[in-house]
């Protein structure tokens, strides 16, 4: 088992569904800047969103599991307010 600088430990479920993450953002960005010179592939708008239903998915379980990914109204906090622990998930 993986601790971060908290001395919380974080199972592997939650680097795998990180990475998982990354990988979908990396690949929604992707699209949408070919979808930005190509607005009539069909195809590229279909795979654009089923990825972007399947993060959203992976996001809410991450966030039910192990707390916010994004601040400012895009993601829910459990009480006590969750901003204050840490790490973030860009600090892992």
């Amino acid at each position: 088992m993986t601790t971060n600088p908290n001395k919380q430990p974080f199972d592997q479920q939650y680097y795998e569904m990180l990475e998982k993450l990354q990988a979908l953002d990396f690949v929604l960005v992707e699209l949408n800047l070919y979808l930005d010179t190509h607005p009539d592939d069909l195809a590229a708008i279909q795979q654009f969103n089923q990825l972007t239903q399947e993060r959203t998915q992976l996001a809410n379980h991450f966030q039910q599991l192990y707390g916010p990914l994004q601040n400012f109204g895009r993601a829910y906090s459990k009480f006590p307010w969750e901003w204050s622990q840490s790490p973030w998930p860009w600090q892992v």
